[in-house]
């Protein structure tokens, strides 16, 4: 069985650190798909599942946006989980999930077990309610392989309002990850990367510089690049030198690679395909070229 960090350090070296975000806001899938429905949302998902094959490294479900709903918004993103597990791609499933005991326990079998009904690689957890909310997904990292995303430095702008908090000498994102280093070990993989990753945001390259001084064998989840301002430079300031340029993580583009203006426009699917294909090769070139120079 190999480590989460392992096969995420291979994919991101073939292919580059793009990660493809499917995040199914309303109003905004094509009817050509079904639109704003539970079908459509499964059509349109697995539809950049195989856009993104063999193209990028990894892809991110937003749960939250796929849960309203229903039953049969999680029946969608059941399937495009699985079609992209099919596919061989990594895949991060964004719940920011984080609890108590049972609860937790229950969030993760949900998404890291190895007959999990969500299949994942990889979950988003939030750790702001103590590491004891973080030890049973951890448990289930550790027997399946899988990796967790521990919210530290988040892209919004509201981020500032507690992790920018200053308990000492230290912002308390700063904390989270000094906190974590225990963990962080349980995860290594035989790359010397840990499948403990950290949230990073693109928008905030100098703090993403100081977290990887705290943490320097943590993965990063990027997000922030594209549509919420942050260009490639920033994206990869956590990031280190590696045999193929810089490495360290993965960088989230969602509305700027699924939602390009020509995809919105397009009058068929071959129209559509051509129009992701456009944004995913214009981002891996900016991104590929940042990590380069």
């Amino acid at each position: 069985m190999s480590q989460f960090a392992d096969r995420l350090i291979d994919a991101t070296r073939r292919l580059g650190p793009l990660c493809v975000g499917i995040d199914p806001h309303a109003s905004r899938i094509p009817e050509l798909f079904g639109g704003d429905t539970p079908s459509g949302l499964a059509a349109w998902g697995m539809a950049l599942v195989d856009m993104a094959r063999g193209r990028v490294a990894a892809v991110k479900p937003q749960v939250g946006l796929f849960e309203r709903h229903g039953p049969e918004g999680m029946a969608a993103l059941q399937a495009v989980a699985r079609r992209a597990m099919k596919a061989g791609l990594i895949v991060i499933m964004d719940a920011k999930r984080g609890d108590i005991g049972s609860t937790a326990e229950g969030y993760a079998a949900a998404y890291l077990a190895e007959d999990a009904p969500f299949p994942s690689d990889c979950l988003t957890v939030n750790p702001y309610m103590g590491l004891d909310t973080l030890e049973p997904f951890l448990k289930r990292a550790e027997a399946h392989g899988k990796g967790l995303a521990v919210l530290a430095r988040t892209s919004n702008p509201g981020s500032a309002d507690f992790q920018a908090l200053m308990p000492d000498s230290q912002p308390l994102w700063a904390h989270v990850a000094t906190a974590l280093t225990a963990a962080s070990e349980r995860l290594m993989g035989a790359t010397g990367w840990s499948s403990l990753m950290l949230v990073a945001g693109a928008t905030g390259p100098d703090e993403a510089r100081r977290l990887r001084e705290l943490a320097p064998r943590a993965l990063f989840l990027v997000p922030g690049y594209g549509a919420q301002g942050a260009g490639a430079a920033e994206a990869l300031a956590g990031f280190v030198a590696g045999p193929q340029g810089l490495e360290g993580g993965l960088v989230n583009a969602s509305r700027s690679v699924t939602f390009p203006v020509a995809a919105q426009e397009a009058a068929g699917f071959s129209e559509w395909q051509l129009a992701i294909g456009q944004a995913i090769d214009a981002a891996q070139a900016d991104l590929k070229k940042a990590t380069q120079t």
